[in-house]
């Protein structure tokens, strides 16, 4: 029996997880039955569960997939001297991990934004997924942690700010952009990096006229 490549299994693998994120997508995971999956990527059940064991595993895949591109890109961002702006930084990395999921697709619109939305519900449920989650976040909590520092260190940023609640926020605004793709259609990730900087230009109060 000729011996299958490891190519050629990564690509079955692909093949499944990318097809269980259009199925999770389109009608979210209750609704969404292995046999779904089956018929979206026209494999039998044999074939599948050679990679999963089932819905579950699926879903903490893809889960673990996405945080661990997030995580990567921003401790690349880290470990250079200083790191990149945060404007220019999220939208770096969102736009990389945006790119490697553009081909998934739920009536011609992006699937991922609409499959994140899935999963943040399936979190308040899922303990396991949860636990995931939580590790994923924790880790590109504490890059961020790191960037700021850095940011702090080069004069970038002020000192007197936390820097795990800066952390928060940018990841908060990463999110929150999803959401918005999900709720109101697709947007370039430039639409972010625009806000970003703006807010960053931001100065103090200013001063008041003397005359009121």
């Amino acid at each position: 029996m000729a011996r299958v490549s490891q190519e050629h299994l990564d690509a079955r693998r692909r093949q499944i997880l990318d097809g269980a994120a259009v199925c999770f997508a389109r009608n979210g995971f209750h609704a969404t039955s292995m046999q779904d999956v089956l018929k979206e990527v026209d494999l039998s059940a044999g074939a599948v569960y050679r990679y999963f064991s089932g819905k579950e595993a699926l879903i903490a895949a893809i889960v673990a997939e996405v945080l661990d591109q997030v995580h990567e890109g921003f401790e690349e961002g880290a470990r250079s001297t200083p790191p990149p702006p945060p404007d220019t930084l999220v939208a770096s990395v969102l736009s990389r991990v945006l790119a490697t999921k553009a081909s998934v697709t739920v009536d011609g619109r992006p699937a991922f934004p609409r499959l994140i939305i899935q999963v943040w519900t399936e979190v308040l449920r899922n303990e396991e997924l949860a636990t995931i989650l939580k590790q994923g976040y924790g880790a590109v909590q504490e890059t961020w942690g790191r960037i700021v520092e850095a940011y702090q260190d080069a004069g970038m940023m002020r000192s007197d700010v936390n820097a795990d609640h800066v952390a928060r926020t940018m990841m908060a605004a990463a999110m929150g952009f999803l959401a918005q793709q999900a709720l109101f259609g697709p947007a370039p990730v430039e639409v972010l990096e625009d806000g970003l900087r703006g807010l960053m230009s931001a100065q103090g109060e200013p001063a008041r006229s003397p005359l009121g």
